[in-house]
């Protein structure tokens, strides 16, 4: 009986071992992902710090806030938390949440499909999306995240239009709307290269 090569065996030659080998030069990059996500935590911290003691009547607290976020008030700065600045605060918490999850999507899963399997089959904390995770479904959720990312930003410049020019607002508005016709386009190619199987196919 003829005993089936195992494909793990397989050796390549010198030069396509080199080439395939070559996407471990990938590592180094998403290492550094990994960084940028652990300052991206750092600075979640210090904002919510920074909200917790103006909330407790922190004036320096408040006004670094004040100053993070640039809000100004035309008559006297802010003397205590309000409405909009709390809002304003919270959005940009959510931001950096929102920017973190797309590091995640970029780090986890770019590894996953340009450099090694992570073998995570079988494990309870696997994300449901990295079971079917491939170059054109991450570009779909890297622009889903980046819509995301950028109504977020626009709801904060709304929120905050009377320290904007009519034109940062309209090119903001601009920008978000290029961002969501970009996906959209990105999602229709994907469903014409990948058009979904119809249910109750005979085979």
């Amino acid at each position: 009986m003829q005993q089936i090569p195992d494909p793990t065996d397989a050796k390549l030659r010198p030069l396509p071992n080199l080439i395939f080998a070559s996407r471990w030069l990938q590592l180094p990059l998403y290492l550094g992902l990994i960084l940028a996500q652990a300052v991206y935590v750092f600075h979640f911290w210090v904002e919510l710090v920074h909200l917790i003691e103006a909330a407790f009547g922190n004036q320096h607290a408040l006004e670094i806030l004040v100053k993070s976020i640039g809000y100004v008030q035309k008559d006297a700065p802010p003397t205590a938390l309000n409405e909009t600045i709390i809002m304003l605060v919270v959005l940009g918490l959510i931001d950096v949440v929102m920017i973190s999850n797309l590091l995640i999507m970029v780090i986890v899963g770019g590894y996953e499909t340009f450099v090694s399997r992570l073998n995570l089959d079988g494990h309870p904390d696997q994300p449901e999306w990295l079971s079917h995770v491939n170059a054109s479904v991450l570009k779909v959720k890297l622009g889903t995240a980046i819509i995301g990312i950028s109504s977020i930003h626009l709801l904060k410049t709304f929120i905050n239009a009377d320290n904007y020019s009519e034109k940062t607002l309209l090119w903001q508005t601009c920008i978000h709307l290029a961002f969501l016709a970009s996906a959209l386009a990105i999602a229709a190619a994907d469903r014409l290269l990948h058009p979904p199987q119809a249910h109750g196919d005979k085979h």
